[in-house]
């Protein structure tokens, strides 16, 4: 009697503990963030846009995932290039400067990178930097200092470590220009939503600083944070607003035929459907 009356009681703890368990997994799935919880079909559709890719004479796709309460949704103009892996060109700074501050290739954001003396395209590219100015000028061989001390076999590690695309960094260099590295816009848009949250395999104060450094303007309620890309053919603008009632991401590429001639659409854009869904002035 006692041993059935022992399993008895073995049973019922048993039992409790799996009810606890399976309680707090649905309030753990209840309190996910949204982005977690994003379905295929939960994204809607904005044939609409059409007409601003029209009105600047631009191909294109464009994602935007709206935080906001009263308009929360992932809304996408072109869904199935969206899908599409291009080369992230510039936009690859982001998670760049990233790798480069955790494998310690630079300290922070004051620390000088020498130029190496060589005459580029851009003037401003020609003399000394240091990292928060290497990301406000793109300045592309600050970059490729950083693509060799890291190396080909860490650059991949921390690119599959928060799943960026194909994590592919084989090819000529640069090779998120030039190489093999491909990434999409609903893929960029998963990125930027663990950056802005801190929630990549980075210190909070990596995550920090390179979400500073890629501030592009603010008003007194709303800070646009964003970096541009192009790879000669497709031209990226890619990265958030914030605003009191919640964050609006956004990921644009369009292609780029009249080459630097069309790299204003890109921004003038995202702009204007932002005007029309108030989250820009």
């Amino acid at each position: 009697m006692l041993k059935i009356a022992g399993l008895g009681r073995l049973y019922s703890l048993k039992h409790g503990l799996m009810i606890s368990i399976y309680r707090l997994l649905i309030v753990t799935l209840c309190l996910l963030p949204l982005h977690h919880m994003l379905a295929e079909d939960a994204i809607v559709s904005r044939p609409k846009w059409q007409k601003v890719f029209s009105k600047f004479a631009a191909e294109g796709t464009l994602v935007v995932l709206d935080e906001r309460e009263e308009t929360r949704g992932t809304f996408v103009f072109n869904k199935e290039r969206a899908e599409k892996r291009f080369s992230p060109a510039s936009t690859f700074k982001i998670p760049h400067a990233l790798f480069a501050l955790d494998a310690g290739v630079v300290r922070d954001e004051f620390q000088v990178i020498p130029w190496d003396g060589k005459k580029r395209r851009y003037e401003v590219w020609n003399r000394d930097q240091t990292l928060r100015s290497s990301m406000r000028h793109s300045v592309v061989w600050v970059y490729e200092v950083f693509e060799k001390e890291i190396g080909e076999s860490l650059e991949r590690a921390y690119m599959e470590k928060i799943d960026y695309g194909n994590a592919d960094p084989t090819g000529d260099t640069p090779f998120w220009v030039e190489g093999n590295l491909r990434i999409s816009a609903l893929e960029q848009i998963s990125f930027l939503q663990k950056l802005y949250r801190n929630e990549l395999p980075f210190s909070v104060s990596t995550q920090r600083l390179v979400k500073d450094m890629m501030i592009n303007e603010a008003g007194k309620e709303w800070i646009l944070r964003a970096k541009t890309g192009w790879s000669g053919t497709i031209g990226w603008w890619v990265g958030w607003v914030e605003l009191p009632t919640g964050a609006v991401f956004f990921a644009l590429n369009i292609d780029t035929p009249n080459r630097a001639d069309d790299l204003y659409k890109r921004e003038a854009i995202v702009r204007e459907v932002f005007q029309s869904l108030k989250v820009l002035p």
